[in-house]
């Protein structure tokens, strides 16, 4: 019986630790403010799916020209030079905020932003 419990439990802070990784990191506070996660565009459009999508391609958000024309696909690469100067990597796009300055908080983001799919 006590086996079974050390192994209920072991398998239950698994499951723990998983859902906590998922959670979303400190960082993405920046994001948080206009950004959904669940599918819904709000001030922004979500970010649910983002990771290999292209630019302005989600439907249910009316995107700015300058991302929609854009091409890119939202890599690692792509993401990080974004969040980092949303004007430089995309000049004329509408996300009016300076950009994440930390690359380790970028990187918490865009980490993050690999499992909301």
């Amino acid at each position: 019986m006590r086996s079974m419990l050390r192994i209920s439990l072991a398998a239950l802070g698994g499951l723990l630790l998983s859902t906590a990784a998922a959670a979303a990191p400190l960082a993405f506070g920046a994001c948080a403010g206009c950004h959904s996660v669940d599918g819904s565009a709000g001030v922004g459009p979500s970010l649910k799916g983002t990771y290999g999508r292209k630019a302005g391609s989600a439907n249910g958000f009316a995107y700015s020209p300058a991302m929609r024309k854009s091409g890119k696909i939202w890599d690692a690469a792509a993401l990080d030079a974004f969040l980092a100067d949303p004007q430089k990597a995309m000049p004329g796009n509408a996300m009016p905020v300076p950009g994440v300055a930390d690359p380790k908080s970028r990187a918490e983001i865009i980490d993050f932003l690999k499992t909301i799919k």
